[in-house]
């Protein structure tokens, strides 16, 4: 009979990828495939009297990530493409990506068997590009309302020019007034689809789910807006517990929706408000991430609709910044990706508060 077996050899032999069997009741490394030489700079032969300097190499935050892994492992399940992070000299970090199974053998021994393979370059890649759509998301939302800012009070001078210019009946005057409200109120427009287009794009994307610090993802987001808080006239604030909190998400998409809640409150909150990001772990489970200004508030009328699509519920802002109706639906259907929940608090003339409550641990 054909040994399979056999014919993977030379490619786990020569290959990228690090594979590995574990047995459990012996607690050592019974095999493992020569790209433990290249990946993780130990020997072969010594695998075993290696092993406890690379799990206490492991990253202090990954500690308790990589036991709940192996428990999962152990009883039975399947894991796959689980990121972890080893430090190495000179604060270097190495990004492993760990695919494991239990497999138990005839004479009833029980290994965790399975493959790593080194993910450095590409987390590097992702978390650039993150970081990147971080400040691309708080850029085009403060650009909006810095450049509608000009043109709402050219076309607000030029509709009083115009009241103003009617004794004259100078019809060409009159044209040229004309032509620039026009031109203001279709720029701000333009803006906004811009922006509008590039939220709605992320809720027909599927979600890319992955290990995340919640908190500094959102400190990220909210320091955009804080270094432009003289240009926009409102004062930003950040409250977060001083460790991190680790959640499965996908950041880029979750980001928008919150760059979406800052923006409207930045359209409903008068000059020199305040708007305040927080986020707090309330139990073991759960993640409280709340968005709250002192603007103006939701009418109790708009309330129960706020939430549906193209909403009746959809007004200008305070600068005349128009709305779609469609972005807290969008929200809302991010948030319920992840398994979450979103609500409001809100009282006219005192401001809003949106409550987004998210699992940390998220089911298949």
């Amino acid at each position: 009979m054909l040994d399979f077996a056999a014919l993977f050899q030379p490619l786990a032999e020569r290959g990228h990828l690090l594979y590995f069997a574990y047995e459990l009741q012996a607690r050592q490394v019974q095999y493992v495939s020569a790209a433990y030489e290249r990946l993780l700079g130990g020997k072969v032969e010594r695998v075993n009297e290696e092993l406890p300097d690379l799990l206490a190499r492991l990253h202090p935050d990954d500690q308790e990530y990589a036991a709940s892994l192996f428990a999962q492992v152990v009883a039975g399940e399947l894991v796959e493409d689980a990121e972890l992070r080893l430090q190495g000299p000179d604060d270097t970090t190495q990004w492993l990506c760990v695919t494991a199974d239990l497999v138990q053998v005839p004479d009833n021994k029980k290994f965790i068997a399975g493959h790593i393979q080194d993910i450095t370059k590409t987390r590097q890649y992702i978390d650039n590009a993150d970081n990147f759509n971080a400040k691309k998301n708080a850029t085009l939302e403060i650009l909006s309302h810095d450049l509608a800012g000009p043109f709402n009070l050219v076309q607000q001078l030029a509709e009083y020019a115009s009241e103003k210019a009617e004794v004259l009946h100078d019809s060409h005057l009159n044209e040229l007034l004309r032509i620039i409200q026009v031109t203001c109120r279709d720029s701000v427009n333009l803006i906004q689809d811009f922006v509008d287009n590039e939220f709605m794009e992320s809720a027909n994307v599927e979600l890319r789910r992955e290990r995340t610090d919640l908190v500094e993802s959102l400190r990220a987001v909210l320091e955009e807006y804080q270094k432009s808080e003289q240009n926009i006239a409102k004062h930003f604030e950040f409250r977060a517990p001083a460790d991190p909190i680790y959640l499965e998400l996908d950041n880029n998409k979750f980001m928008q929706a919150i760059n979406n809640l800052i923006s409207n409150s930045i359209k409903f909150t008068p000059n020199g408000g305040r708007i305040e990001l927080s986020v707090a772990q309330t139990d073991q489970e759960h993640v409280l991430v709340t968005v709250s200004d002192n603007g103006v508030g939701i009418p109790p009328k708009y309330q129960p609709v706020l939430f549906e699509k193209f909403t009746k519920a959809r007004r200008p802002g305070l600068r005349g910044e128009k709305s779609t109706g469609l972005g807290m639906s969008i929200i809302k259907t991010i948030v319920e990706l992840h398994q979450g929940r979103i609500w409001f608090e809100s009282a006219e003339n005192r401001g809003t508060t949106f409550y987004i409550k998210l699992p940390i641990n998220v089911s298949n």
